[in-house]
């Protein structure tokens, strides 16, 4: 009987359903969507999600997707975030078409805003901020309708263009769209279009007094880039009705907005204004340190694109919102660094050994396998000699049963070298061991073993003599609570004072050598990285994470 060969296909998501039933009835030729950060911060892991979502699509239906920034506030905008964000887009694997700015449109928006008025859906209103937070209502209570809406067209036109002319101080006046006082969605009753702001612009410097309202650019940059799908998160919902609102009173190609749920990742906090905060009061060392969930903090730490975008392909695209186990992220890193890690010998606590039987200023050169999983990796050099170092936890004198590390009169296996044996303990006036003498079985070598002996431990370690001292940052989770974004109190309160431990270690020497932009895994302690801190003189290197997950049920902190 023949047998067919079942190709398994990934579910679509619900985009992904939309998509193919649009072009399917010939809605579009073409997919084309737009990743738009406002350059305030840097981009975190939340974005991340929007990042492979929005290329991703494209990339999947041979479209394109641009990079807009959304531009419209002089006041939090910065050159420097655009070159961050531009750095963040390309390190995660993904080209932009066109790159964008909402500023690029100040001159069209104005000109819609214009035709806005002269339709007689928008005016000039001289209301303070709270006197229009009293006009709105509440949810259950319609609003109340400025005093200044009634004004005529030509009035608007007038006060709108004094606006622009810079004639009118920072909030005395806004113009609002003329919508519905008592629409059951909040956000329609008369909404802000554009305000006063007397600042200079990263782009257009001060040429513009007046700003559009993130909601009047959005919708009409869209459409004057004819975006097919503009993706957006679920807090955007409401905004929806006013996105189709303008552009169906503009009269512009129909864009369409689309939401989906945000992935929120415990033990972390997104939201900008929060991290602004762990930066500016030093309580991290700037928008990089890599504790914190931005894509240039999570790039020096040693995360890869490869397993962040790995991550997003796993917790999916829905339009519920949940939470997800910052362990998952972690798994990802190292199931991707698993395969691709230079295997490095680094002892963190260091114990003295002498080799007693091992001839004083000789070496024997040891090969270890760059990474076992993959065989073209090569090997490396590794020299023993009569000085090691191992962990200081790698030994005991007393031993409970079942210890399988080194102790008195116990044999062990030097990881890609000889099996020892402890002979002796040395210890200082005050009892603390400080030096172990052993033997080494010649004939044990790692590959041309014929000593017969089974030793059930295998230690890693590293010539006293020729081992490069390295600075070695282990980094732990930087909250304490899976929530702290939502922890009664101060966020702040919950930092995690061990979130950070700076050590010195001492490296096999052929790590003074490697190239710097590869990753390692320092065998039995994690994954580690160089830090940009990094110098010849002083290699400086991050724990990525380490080699399994810490935190599991009852192990967490």
């Amino acid at each position: 009987m023949a047998t067919e060969e079942i190709k398994e296909t990934k579910p679509l998501n619900f985009i992904e359903e939309i998509v193919e039933n649009d072009l399917a009835q010939g809605k579009y030729s073409r997919i084309i969507t737009r990743f738009p950060p406002e350059p305030n911060g840097y981009l975190h892991i939340g974005h991340a999600s929007s990042i492979v979502l929005n290329f991703g699509l494209t990339e999947s239906y041979n479209g394109y997707t641009n990079l807009r920034f959304d531009d419209t506030n002089p006041v939090t905008e910065d050159t420097a975030y655009v070159e961050a964000i531009r750095q963040d887009v390309r390190w995660l694997g993904f080209k932009w078409e066109n790159e964008l700015y909402a500023s690029d449109y100040f001159g069209q928006l104005y000109e819609y805003a214009l035709t806005l008025i002269r339709k007689g859906f928008a005016y000039v209103d001289d209301s303070s901020s709270e006197e229009m937070a009293a006009q709105k209502g509440t949810p259950t209570s319609a609003g109340t309708e400025s005093p200044f809406r009634t004004r005529s067209i030509e009035e608007n036109l007038s006060l709108f263009e004094a606006m622009k002319a810079g004639d009118y101080p920072d909030g005395s006046k806004t113009l609002r769209a003329k919508i519905d006082m008592a629409h059951p969605n909040m956000i329609m009753r008369d909404p802000i279009l554009y305000r006063i702001k007397h600042a200079a612009h990263h782009r257009t410097g001060d040429t513009w007094k007046i700003y559009p309202m993130y909601d009047f650019a959005h919708g009409q940059s869209d459409s004057l880039e004819r975006v097919t799908h503009s993706l957006c998160t679920l807090e955007f919902v409401p905004h929806r009705e006013l996105y189709d609102w303008l552009i169906e009173k503009l009269e512009i190609y129909p864009s369409h907005q689309y939401e989906f749920a945000r992935r929120n990742v415990n033990h972390t906090v997104t939201s900008k204004r929060k991290l602004m905060q762990l930066v500016n009061e030093n309580f991290v060392s700037g928008w990089d340190d890599p504790r914190m969930p931005t894509i240039a903090g999570m790039r020096r730490r040693g995360y890869t694109p490869e397993s962040i975008r790995d991550f997003v392909e796993r917790i999916g695209v829905s339009k519920r919102e949940n939470s997800v186990d910052l362990s998952l992220l972690e798994f990802c890193v190292r199931e991707h660094l698993n395969k691709i890690a230079l295997r490095r010998m680094v002892v963190l606590d260091p114990l003295k050994i002498t080799i007693t039987n091992f001839p004083a200023g000789q070496k024997e050169i040891c090969l270890s396998e760059n990474n076992p999983e993959s065989p073209s990796a090569g090997s490396r050099e590794v020299p023993f000699t009569r000085e090691i170092f191992i962990e200081r936890d790698d030994f005991m004198e007393n031993p409970p049963k079942k210890y399988h590390r080194l102790s008195p009169g116990q044999y062990a296996r030097l990881k890609s070298a000889f099996i020892i044996r402890c002979d002796e303990v040395v210890k200082d006036a005050a009892g603390e061991v400080t030096e172990i003498k052993c033997s080494y079985i010649e004939n044990s070598k790692s590959g041309q073993d014929t000593s017969g002996i089974n030793a059930k431990a295998t230690l890693h370690w590293v010539s006293a003599t020729d081992a490069v001292p390295v600075e070695v940052r282990l980094y732990d989770r930087l909250f304490t609570v899976e929530d702290p974004g939502d922890a009664d109190g101060d966020f702040k309160d919950y930092i995690n004072p061990e979130s950070l431990k700076t050590i010195t270690g001492y490296a096999e020497p052929a790590l003074a050598t490697d190239d710097q932009t590869a990753h390692f895994q320092f065998l039995r302690l994690g994954y580690f990285f160089a830090d940009k801190d990094s110098r010849p003189e002083k290699p400086v290197f991050n724990r990525t994470t380490t080699l399994r997950d810490n935190y599991a049920k009852g192990a967490g902190k």
